[in-house]
């Protein structure tokens, strides 16, 4: 469960869309249903769990920031948030999690067929509620996003137990499986409501960097977090061989006998030494590298909308770029 900050701060972000986020829900149970029990079941157990909506808000956010008046952002933003909760279920199934938003996964609970199943309707309800909406740039942007988002999730198979990742091939999972939906949910937000290309591009720079920020603080969390807070379990990424911008860092900066650890374990996806390897991702500098880097790219994010007209919305962005980097969830 998150703290009460932390939420207090989100709260004040989605105010000025509140009656939006609400229209959205609505969609979302609307286009959930089928005929077929299970995938009900399924899916509602994940959409009911929560989360932060980001990406949804996004599109609400940026769709209002360019004055747009009508309702297919409502559509846009359930489409979006269904993709993002594909990739979840087929994350969890991959990665044999068992916690997320501090509840046991779907594929811990009904399997991991039944997961990967519900995942695989989610994606194409997805992709007959854009058809609905009938623009091709918009087609265009969710399709190629999900192929990008399926690349990313490749290329972090191939980096698993590879303690010689680079700092350039982490980044370019992250702009692959984070910021590229991140990405697409502001370009939507901007092209529904009417923006030049000039300034869907700088949406979609807001989008990039804002998704590159929150992953880079997921895995600082991953390592400083609170189970109760992040609603996983605290070092997931070191027990799935996953070698993270702090362990990334710390091999190139810690001493022999730091970088041995951590080879070791992510080669064999060991957690028990999880707390010498936190030990040593703190006092290495590791996790102020990784934060400092998420900052860069809020700043970013806040750049390249500096042009946008002031309003509310433009506010709740900025200082959504300030919340990517200043959370414990």
């Amino acid at each position: 469960m998150a703290s009460a900050s932390t939420s207090s701060a989100q709260n004040l972000l989605i105010q000025p869309i509140a009656a939006d986020l609400n229209a959205v829900d609505t969609v979302i149970r609307q286009k959930l249903h089928s005929e077929v029990a299970l995938v009900n079941q399924i899916a509602e157990y994940i959409i009911s769990a929560g989360g932060k909506r980001i990406r949804p808000v996004l599109v609400l956010l940026i769709a209002n920031a360019y004055s747009y008046r009508g309702t297919d952002h409502h559509q846009l933003a359930a489409v979006v948030e269904f993709i993002h909760t594909a990739t979840l279920l087929h994350d969890d199934v991959v990665d044999e999690s068992s916690l997320r938003r501090g509840r046991k996964t779907a594929n811990a609970l009904f399997g991991n067929a039944a997961s990967v199943l519900v995942g695989d309707f989610l994606y194409s309800r997805a992709f007959q509620m854009m058809v609905s909406v009938g623009d091709i740039r918009i087609m265009q942007i969710l399709a190629d996003a999900t192929n990008v988002i399926a690349e990313g999730e490749v290329l972090q198979l191939l980096n698993m137990h590879d303690p010689d990742v680079s700092e350039e091939r982490y980044t370019q999972v992250i702009r692959s499986k984070t910021a590229k939906l991140f990405e697409a949910a502001a370009q939507l937000g901007a092209l529904i409501a009417g923006a030049s290309d000039e300034e869907i591009e700088a949406a979609a720079e807001y989008g990039r960097s804002l998704g590159t920020a929150f992953q880079l603080i997921d895995d600082v969390l991953d390592y400083s977090g609170q189970a109760d807070d992040i609603g996983k379990n605290v070092g997931d990424d070191l027990r799935e061989g996953k070698a993270t911008l702090p362990l990334i860092y710390l091999m190139e900066h810690g001493t022999a006998e730091q970088r041995e650890l951590v080879r070791n374990c992510i080669e064999n996806g060991d957690e028990q030494h999880f707390d010498a390897v936190l030990f040593a991702v703190t006092t290495s500098g590791a996790l102020d590298y990784t934060k400092r880097k998420a900052e860069e790219a809020a700043a970013r994010a806040s750049a390249s909308i500096i042009t946008l007209p002031d309003s509310q919305f433009k506010d709740a962005l900025l200082k959504l770029s300030t919340f990517a980097v200043h959370r414990n969830h």
